[in-house]
């Protein structure tokens, strides 16, 4: 069982990962966008990040490089999620610290 950091700023897509990924055993913790989900990376640690690449007040591509900042998130997978698929955003996401790309 995984414990799982999942950010969207669409509550049916928060929704939709909290049930496929409790039906596969783990743990979900949904946060509504990055600044949601730093305040949560401060005080827990996931063992995977998805994050949703556009979203208001904090987007991925920002919450991948904040959460390299925190000791407990250098190695933990995070993974962007988009419809974009863009060769240049993949590897801006990667430069932001993201491991892959869905």
């Amino acid at each position: 069982m995984a414990r799982i950091l999942a950010v969207d700023d669409s509550k049916a897509i928060r929704t939709m990962m909290k049930i496929v990924l409790e039906l596969e055993g783990h743990k979900v913790a949904l946060m509504e966008d990055g600044v949601e989900a730093m305040k949560f990376a401060r005080e827990r640690t996931a063992d995977l990040v998805i994050s949703d690449l556009n979203m208001p007040n904090m987007g991925g591509m920002s919450l991948a490089t904040n959460l390299r900042r925190l000791e407990n998130y250098k190695n933990v997978p995070i993974l962007i999620m988009t419809t974009e698929s863009a060769d240049y955003k993949k590897q801006k996401a990667k430069n932001s610290g993201a491991n892959g790309w869905i």
